[in-house]
Parts: C-alpha cells; sequence; structure tokens
C-alpha cells in the first residue's frame, strides 16, 4: 500500500536514541544502520519544516521518579549510567527547532506535553522510529494510537535486543496499528 504524507499535519517522534541506549546491540539492524536511517529522516523532516520531537528517557539525580515495580529484570541503577547516558546522539542534534521531550518510563505520552504539543501544532500523523522497537517505541505506539493519531512506522530505524521481538511488534502489532514502511519509502513521500 502506498502511502501520502501531508507535511502540515505529519511529525517525526524518534525515542531514544541517546548514548546510554545506542550503546547496547540491536537486532535486526546495527545501531548505525538504526541512527543513520533515524538521521536521514530527521534531517528531511527539518528540511520541510515540519515537526521534530526528540524523545529520551531520564530519571532524576535521586532516581526517586523512575518507576519501580518488583520485577526479574530490573533497571539498571544510577551509578551504573555514563554520565551521558541520557545525551542524544550527536548526529541528532538536537537543533533549536526541536521539540525535546523528557519521558520518565518506557512509553514517550504518560507524563510528558507530547500529546499536548502534537496537538497544538494540529499534527494527525507521526513516524515514529527508535530503540527499542518492543518497548519504547511500541510503547509510545499503543498510547498514539489511543489518542487517534495515524502512525508510521520506520521498520529499518528502528531495532531491539533481539531479531524477535523486533519482528513481533513489526509484524503484529504495528500493522493493527499503522502502516509498516521502509525509510526510503517515507524519504520518498517527502520529496
Amino acid at each position: 500500500m502506498n502511502i501520502e504524507i501531508d507535511k502540515k499535519s505529519t511529525a517525526i517522534v524518534v525515542i531514544d536514541l541517546q548514548k546510554g541506549i545506542v550503546s547496547m546491540p540491536t537486532e535486526p539492524y546495527s545501531v548505525d544502520t538504526i541512527t543513520n536511517n533515524a538521521v536521514q529522516l530527521v534531517q528531511t523532516f527539518r528540511k520541510n519544516n515540519m515537526p521534530v520531537f526528540l524523545v529520551h528517557v531520564g530519571m532524576s539525580a535521586d532516581f526517586k521518579d523512575a518507576l519501580q515495580p518488583k520485577n526479574d529484570q530490573p533497571m539498571p541503577s544510577r551509578s551504573q549510567m555514563a554520565p551521558d547516558w541520557t545525551e542524544f546522539i550527536t548526529e541528532l542534534g538536537p537543533e533549536k527547532t526541536d521539540f525535546i521531550i523528557n519521558k520518565r518510563q518506557w512509553g514517550a505520552f504518560y507524563g510528558t506535553e507530547l500529546d499536548l504539543q502534537l496537538r497544538r501544532r494540529q499534527i494527525k500523523t507521526i513516524v515514529l522510529c527508535g530503540i527499542s522497537t518492543n518497548i519504547g517505541v511500541e510503547s509510545t505506539a499503543r498510547f498514539a494510537y489511543e489518542y487517534g493519531y495515524q502512525q508510521i512506522f520506520a521498520e529499518d530505524a528502528c531495532g531491539a535486543k533481539s531479531k524477535e521481538e523486533h519482528n513481533l511488534s513489526m509484524k503484529t502489532i504495528f500493522p493493527r496499528i499503522g502502516l509498516v514502511r521502509q525509510t526510503t519509502d517515507i524519504l520518498k513521500n517527502l520529496e
């Protein structure tokens, strides 16, 4: 299915392309492939004067604002994180016109102003990419679906801990709530 992107009502939302997260291995695409594709998308959105939302996850110094459920795989403690863990990768910028969203949990909507800022700009469609496909991207996508946004997933600008985790989201969840496309397909529609 072909896609048509309305430049006046579409924004890109980039999930967790930050130094602490891109330091982990990803599949089925390498971190380099994911970041190169995401950067191409972001640069094209900027060139077309379309909104760019860069999302990163970070906690306060005392870590008290982190969700702390009892679980079998706890998050790393603050002392295990490098000082630049929350900083965006250099290639992304950010630039002055970008919107920075700081989240405290997996999804980019809950407890942030992402929805408010998208609605103020009459955004109806979001292009989603980032790491991790089945965690930050999927959590954001599920909220976006419930809020009524149209979604386009840049499949090769996403990655997860394993190919299976990535594919479960891309082949089972995302086709039910949006369009799954390659970066080149999205870029062609923005030319």
